[in-house]
């Protein structure tokens, strides 16, 4: 069984996204963590456009990257150009992949609007995450 990392800089949509379409894209072939070079509490908004997909995000917990030093990590995913700078030494022969999706939780506008922006950067994921699994978990 593979172990992945999603690492963002807070923990709360562009690495908990991912962590759940590889949950469901993966199975129990991989074990998928998630966390933040800090720690910002799972964003309100991710949660419910990912209801929407019908992917239960809502028990998901805001992790920082310290606390998986101990992990043989497989796959180390970073999903925004802060984390992947900041990204620590994971020991082991272990494969990084960099993707700087947009950052929802900047979004302005109407409630709306920024709801369509979680759900544009969603879609993004929602793609980037099936490829993933697809090429190196399958």
């Amino acid at each position: 069984m593979k172990n992945i990392l999603v690492l963002c800089t807070g923990n709360s949509c562009r690495s908990q996204i991912p962590e759940g379409y590889l949950r469901h894209y993966a199975g129990d072939q991989a074990r998928i963590y998630s966390a933040g070079i800090e720690t910002h509490g799972v964003n309100p908004r991710a949660i419910q456009v990912m209801a929407e997909d019908h992917i239960d995000i809502s028990n998901h917990t805001s992790n920082h990257v310290n606390e998986y030093t101990d992990i043989p990590f497989d796959f180390v995913i970073t999903v925004c150009d802060n984390a992947n700078e900041a990204c620590p030494y994971f020991p082991g022969n272990v494969k990084r992949f960099h993707f700087n999706f947009p950052d929802p939780a900047k979004a302005k506008g109407t409630e709306e609007e920024i709801l369509n922006e979680f759900r544009r950067v969603r879609e993004m994921i929602k793609v980037y995450s099936a490829e993933f699994v697809q090429k190196n978990i399958k």
